[in-house]
């Protein structure tokens, strides 16, 4: 059993990649959370856990869940992990192992793999160029490979993978603050001569935070769901939508969007 989120599409190609060698189902976990969240393992079946990392911090969507997951019988069953991050990931599997550990849950192994940046909320901060994304897809795939042989085999890796060169500030300090301050639907904003009412944004939002749909113009909740994944930015067909100022002139990324 794999247990993913995804907006962009990065993390649930891996984990579509996973659930076809190894065989395992896959739980998207926005689903789940209208649920009872609590499960019963097949012989042999393994637990496996696919997400993002948002500002070096497993998403708070993520988090919530593992606060209401539970299993009749977890013990003995083999417990992955896999972030997908643009860049590094600081403490976001200790931060995951931490709250999987109140479940309670071990994580026998923890993954990570680099894919094209999709985080466009900052000044500084765009999607990557063409030539940078294809290599970043390149070389996911051909790590993903050792590690399907890794959860097939069973493998302990407790070392946590591309945590970067400050990864307790990144974490702890520069990811509190983001989550205080930028994790908000407020900026979010339609610029109506280009929008189409196409419906697309409020079908790609992996919280329902966007009323609207085919013939509608989108408009946010504000309601304290949204996670700032910019699915609803990126999947626009007409780059309609922007995050305040902050998202003027920058491209758009969703994981197949360049194959198109």
């Amino acid at each position: 059993m794999i247990f993913y989120f995804s907006a962009t599409g990065n993390t649930l190609w891996a984990a579509q990649q996973l659930s076809e060698k190894t065989g395992e189902r896959l739980v998207f976990i926005p689903d789940a959370m209208e649920g009872q969240c609590h499960y019963t393992l097949a012989a042999g079946e393994r637990i496996g856990f696919c997400f993002p990392v948002h500002a070096w911090r497993p998403p708070v969507l993520v988090r919530r869940f593992i606060e209401r997951l539970s299993f009749t019988n977890a013990e003995g069953h083999y417990c992955f992990a896999l972030c997908t991050a643009g860049d590094t990931t600081g403490e976001s599997m200790r931060i995951f192992r931490q709250a999987l550990a109140q479940r309670p849950l071990h994580l026998d192994a923890v993954f990570s793999l680099l894919m094209p940046e999709s985080y466009v909320g900052l000044p500084f901060m765009d999607v990557d160029t063409i030539e940078k994304e294809r290599e970043k897809k390149h070389q996911a795939q051909i790590h993903l490979a050792t590690i399907v042989t890794q959860i097939i085999e069973a493998q302990r890796v407790e070392k946590e993978p591309n945590v970067g060169r400050w990864p307790r500030i990144n974490s702890r300090v520069i990811g509190e603050l983001f989550e205080r301050k930028l994790v908000s639907d407020k900026a979010f904003r339609v610029e109506t001569n280009r929008c189409v009412r196409c419906g697309i944004c409020a079908e790609v939002c992996p919280t329902a935070d966007i009323d609207g749909g085919k013939g509608q113009e989108p408009t946010w909740k504000h309601n304290g769901s949204c996670l700032t994944c910019f699915a609803c930015y990126h999947h626009c067909p007409q780059h309609a939508i922007e995050f305040g100022r902050q998202t003027k002139k920058k491209g758009q990324y969703w994981y197949g969007r360049n194959q198109l």
